[in-house]
């Protein structure tokens, strides 16, 4: 058996690949923000004063990185933009207007923040300054109209952002130069009010580096670290310009947390910096954010010095944070699992059986058909391994929240009489379920089954693959590669799919879809790159069990399944991703 299935794994490389059955997605839906994404993009924008310098001034590296920007808000998913302070080199009316002129491109096609710089006010005063060019043009009034802005402090120089972003909403907070007393306990007010949402604090001054990048907070440093960031656990990331050059540290918080302190500065550097943008790649996924920092307006100019500094890619400039955001959150935004939802409501149109392993679907000897169908499976013990028992674990998105630990010594199988056993799907199909390895994964557990009709596709007539293993399975290979097999009606072939490596310790979802012309396995969601073109319509049937947790090989069991199942579930048409049991 072994042998032949890996040969068959062999072969899979060199056979032709099919498109995902879903249709594509419109281009013109790539060109929009998506707020549901679990990967989004923030852009930093550091110290922008030499390109505003009274008479020597020149925007068009800024407005390079604008177009950017907004040209790439949908391809990088962009959610915001916030610039760092100094915007300008004096802070005068006239550099004001200059830099004034150039924002104007990004209003209404990209949210954004500004805060004071030394630069651009009396760098001697605080928040209750009053009056400034820099007030008159970032002010208030700019961002009244904006989506994301939330309000400002009374004195106008401190203002917060809520944005949607990844699925959730998030806080930035944009701080001046110099935040007062009344500044701070206004800031500790919007903090009070959005005690749900994760925080991200952007202000000129904070921290600076050594020459190794090794961030350490400045004087002011230290008081905006004493009396707000450390004490509000919100805050996981902090912003500053200001120093170069630039780097980074990590400190721990009151509640014991990490809070990452980051200086980004490029004025230094050729042209000014070139409005340089630092992007932050939120992945939620991945439970990482992955940083990278480059010119736009660099990237067309041939000359040394432009090519030198267009991207930069140090450990400090590029370089990945690894942040497990349930559990940094968990303290002030704990995650709630989706309620279970009742079999009822996850049987749509052409559901031929559904199980579960929660009171409603199942009795610690049987798996009931919750269609009524008549499809229930029964526990079943092998002669080898150990017995199947129920759990409470199961995958955050499934209907029910328990599963069925297996031990490589128990199947379920239906009945004799099952209309399963003898169901070829002429019209499509779906099976779904949700599993995991465990975790380490010990002892030989190659090929073992995950569902399977009984029989031997040489009791079909079938010549064209291994007579003596089922007409239909799902396996895992000893490379943890799930391996689908199925031997189509009315032709004497074996169109199979194979997967990457399946994780351990974390569950999955796996979706075989079929529209009575391809199959597409799906897993989480995404379709797998080795999928066959070969035509394939229903599944050749012999009247004889359907079983979850095992695959007989010349009608015998060797071994079964090893870990746990969820929710199983198989629809009689093709479904869209959107429809799967894993989408509440």
């Amino acid at each position: 058996m072994n042998l032949r299935r890996r040969h068959l794994l062999g072969t899979a490389l060199a056979a032709p690949l099919t498109a995902p059955l879903s249709p594509a997605t419109p281009a013109s839906a790539a060109t929009r923000f998506d707020p549901n994404a679990v990967r989004f993009t923030l852009a930093v924008l550091p110290d922008t004063q030499y390109l505003f310098d009274a008479d020597s001034a020149d925007p068009e590296p800024l407005r390079a990185t604008f177009r950017w920007l907004t040209e790439h808000r949908g391809s990088a998913n962009i959610a915001f933009l916030t610039h760092l302070g100094d915007i300008t080199e004096h802070g005068t009316a006239d550099e004001l207007a200059r830099a004034d002129a150039t924002f104007r491109r990004i209003d209404g096609r990209l949210p954004y923040s500004v805060l004071a710089g030394n630069h651009d006010v009396r760098s001697s005063s605080d928040d209750q300054r009053g009056d400034s060019a820099y007030l008159r043009t970032f002010g208030p009034h700019r961002f009244a109209a904006v989506p994301t802005y939330g309000g400002a402090s009374p004195d106008g120089y401190n203002s917060f952002h809520v944005i949607t972003a990844g699925g959730r909403q998030w806080l930035i907070l944009a701080l001046d130069w110099r935040a007062s007393d009344k500044g701070l306990a206004w800031v500790q007010g919007v903090l009070d009010r959005h005690r749900r949402l994760p925080a991200i604090l952007t202000t000129h001054e904070l921290a600076a580096a050594d020459q190794a990048g090794v961030a350490r907070l400045s004087a002011y440093g230290q008081r905006l670290w004493d009396a707000l960031i450390r004490r509000n656990d919100q805050i996981f990331l902090t912003l500053n310009g200001h120093y170069w050059p630039p780097g980074r540290t990590v400190l721990r918080n009151d509640a014991g947390h990490d809070v990452h302190v980051h200086v980004t500065n490029y004025q230094d550097r050729y042209y000014g910096g070139a409005a340089m943008i630092r992007l932050y790649h939120v992945d939620l996924a991945r439970n990482v954010i992955d940083v990278e920092t480059f010119a736009p307006y660099l990237d067309s100019r041939a000359d040394r010095l432009a090519v030198e500094n267009r991207e930069l890619t140090s450990d400090v400039d590029r370089f990945s944070l690894a942040i497990d955001y349930a559990a940094r959150f968990a303290a002030f935004a704990p995650s709630s699992a989706p309620p279970p939802r009742p079999a009822p409501a996850v049987m749509p149109r052409g559901t031929v059986a559904y199980w579960r392993f929660d009171d409603a679907g199942f009795d610690d000897t049987r798996a009931r058909d919750l269609t009524g169908g008549g499809n229930d499976l029964t526990l079943t013990r092998l002669p080898f391994g150990a017995p199947a028992a129920r759990t409470d674990d199961h995958h955050r998105d499934q209907p029910a929240h328990a599963s069925l630990r297996f031990d490589n010594g128990t199947i379920l199988r239906a009945g004799p009489a099952a209309p399963l056993n003898r169901a070829t799907f002429q019209h499509g199909y779906t099976i779904e379920l949700f599993l995991k390895l465990p975790d380490p994964f010990v002892g030989d557990h190659a090929w073992m089954g995950i569902f399977s009709w009984e029989g031997r596709s040489a009791d079909a007539g079938r010549t064209n693959g291994d007579p003596a293993e089922p007409t239909c399975s799902l396996n895992l290979s000893p490379e943890r590669f799930l391996q689908y097999v199925v031997y189509p009606t009315g032709t004497d072939d074996a169109p199979t799919s194979w997967s990457h490596t399946v994780p351990v310790g974390q569950w999955i979802h796996v979706a075989v879809v079929n529209d009575a012309h391809h199959t597409i396995v799906y897993v989480d969601g995404s379709p797998i790159v080795r999928n066959p073109s070969r035509s394939s319509r229903g599944i050749t049937t012999l009247g004889k069990p359907f079983v979850l947790g095992g695959t007989q090989y010349a009608e015998h069991y060797d071994r079964a399944f090893y870990g746990w199942l969820g929710d199983v579930r198989i629809v009689s048409r093709p479904l869209r991703p959107q429809d799967f049991l894993s989408k509440p």
